[in-house]
């Protein structure tokens, strides 16, 4: 009953979800693009293989087919759910409604199934939700490429799984999974393509049990634990992983950022990083964010944006540490010229990309930071769902591996050929970097701190509820103790009164008289003759006499 209690209090704190389409600003596209491709990738050889299309570094999204209509989708890691809007024919109305929250607005409709297939797989009756009203999103999708989402993340985060009865409700890829059991090849695989770089002739693919050719290196990278969230919220359940001990990561001055974890069962000097494609902008703690941006000369923080704003010329260094591997983040990707933003002068700006974490912050702790799509664009990722999977054969524990790709000289040149026009101005005294006593600290709203009292409420829940527990164990101890003494006292009182209205009868209290059925014996100390009468009448005369 606690459990039935506390799984619905957990829920109804999920009835907004921070992972996907974090995009508070739009993006500034350039005349060149305004008609935006479908996909900017080529069409591997590879049945499995697919392009990604890339809106401005700020949405990714690739082709699906469902009731035998291709559908542009956005590739999210960061949810579970699959929904279009428009219209899908041979579609089947399950009779099931849902609202799924995002942080631009919600998206509303009716369960349905519909004949579905993506990279080569097909599933017959596949549950999507089908969203007939977009007017609450604060972006208009269609122009940004895509008409749909397709959840990337764990089966047990999706809400049209809890919705539905059976198999049907599992999410597309569990379902690609379920059907085409293994015990090795239950992953898939994304890179994301960086426009306005130069250097960059990396194109975006995403793949189903398969790598996409030429890194392939990818298998040789740690196989990073995917952290997992207690059993109860796995509603939770994101692709997170740990940084490394006390190096996870290493900020513009070259030293390691020191920010203690909100997560409790996390290692001392570790983060949990989860990876979300959804999100544009990562999301880390707010000192961090103040020890990446908060010692550039000319930085400003934007109240409006809820972010820091830089010098565009600013080249500023950031890596990220799991498993003994190196992630440099490319300078194009730690502030962003895509947001036409400026200075509170007029003067044009950069958008420091790692924002202080607020509408995503964890209240129940499970994570410290998101890693977007700034930072997935410097990787290849594979996800390997294991065990994972719902009714999968897969008995292993799921993973993530990343293959590094940037290097950093070579980003270096790609910043100053795009930013500086191709001046080396990085040495300049305008560019150096600030003493750390001269950092500059973002305020902390009102919302923030609450945030963070619940949080440190919420993430001990399970400390909280065993307590709770040993608490009422205690209590009903207690209650049957005093029970059972007042029970024994009215019985010994009870004794004691019959024994006092009946001198004679036998009392069997604790201090009774023992008894022998087998002697006539008792303790009463006898004289041994009946009297002292009886003496003189014997012998004639009185045995007490003095002698004359």
């Amino acid at each position: 009953m606690h459990l039935i209690l506390l799984r619905a209090l957990l829920c109804s704190l999920y009835s907004f979800s921070a992972f996907a389409l974090n995009v508070p600003f739009s993006t500034r596209t350039s005349s060149q693009s305004r008609v935006l491709p479908r996909h900017t990738a080529r069409q591997s050889s590879s049945s499995h293989v697919l392009p990604v299309g890339n809106t401005q570094n700020s949405f990714y999204y690739t082709n699906i087919t469902l009731g035998g209509q291709t559908i542009s989708v956005m590739l999210d890691t960061g949810s579970s759910d699959l929904w279009v809007t428009g219209s899908v024919p041979n579609a089947q109305d399950t009779g099931k409604s849902l609202t799924l929250s995002y942080a631009v607005g919600n998206a509303a409709g009716d369960v349905y199934t519909a004949p579905f297939s993506m990279a080569g797989y097909s599933v017959e009756d596949q549950a999507f939700l089908l969203v007939t009203n977009t007017s609450t999103f604060s972006t208009n999708i269609h122009s940004e490429g895509y008409d749909g989402l397709i959840g990337l993340g764990p089966n047990s985060g999706s809400a049209i799984y809890k919705k539905l009865d059976g198999d049907t409700g599992n999410n597309a890829i569990n379902r690609i999974f379920e059907q085409n059991p293994s015990s090795t090849d239950d992953y898939i695989t994304l890179i994301l393509s960086r426009r306005n770089d130069p250097g960059s002739n990396i194109t975006g693919q995403f793949t189903i049990s398969e790598l996409v050719p030429g890194y392939e290196n990818v298998t040789s990278m740690p196989q990073l634990a995917v952290e997992m969230v207690y059993k109860v919220t796995d509603q939770d359940q994101h692709w997170q992983v740990l940084t490394d001990k006390n190096v996870g990561v290493i900020g513009p001055d070259g030293q390691p950022i020191s920010i203690s974890s909100i997560v409790p069962k996390a290692p001392s000097g570790q983060l949990v990083a989860a990876l979300d494609s959804g999100f544009t902008l990562p999301q880390v703690p707010r000192s961090m964010s103040d020890a990446i941006y908060g010692r550039v000369q000319g930085a400003e923080w934007s109240t409006s944006q809820q972010a820091w704003l830089v010098p565009c010329g600013q080249l500023i260094n950031l890596t990220f540490t799991f498993g003994g591997i190196s992630y440099p983040v490319h300078p194009l990707d730690v502030s962003s010229s895509d947001f036409g933003v400026t200075f509170s002068n007029g003067n044009p700006a950069c958008l420091g990309t790692f924002q202080p974490i607020s509408s995503a912050f964890s209240l129940l702790g499970e994570y410290d930071m998101i890693l977007g799509m700034a930072f997935l664009r410097n990787t290849y990722t594979l996800i390997n769902y294991g065990n994972l999977v719902k009714g999968g054969s897969n008995s292993n524990e799921p993973y993530i591996q990343m293959l590094p790709l940037t290097d950093q000289v070579t980003a270096i040149n790609d910043f100053i050929q795009t930013r500086t026009n191709g001046q080396n101005l990085i040495g300049s005294p305008q560019y150096t970097l600030l003493p750390s006593s001269q950092e500059q600290h973002s305020p902390e709203s009102a919302q923030e701190k609450k945030q963070q009292y619940e949080e440190e409420v919420l993430s001990r829940w399970p400390y909280i509820l065993v307590g709770c527990l040993a608490f009422v164990f205690m209590l009903i101890g207690c209650c049957i103790w005093r029970c059972c003494k007042r029970r024994r006292m009215r019985k010994a009182a009870a004794r004691q009164k019959q024994g006092g209205a009946s001198p004679g009868t036998d009392r069997s209290g604790p201090y009774s008289q023992l008894h022998d059925s087998q002697s006539t014996a008792t303790l009463v100390m006898q004289p041994m003759r009946a009297s002292t009468l009886e003496f003189k009448e014997e012998y004639a005369k009185d045995a007490f006499a003095r002698s004359p």
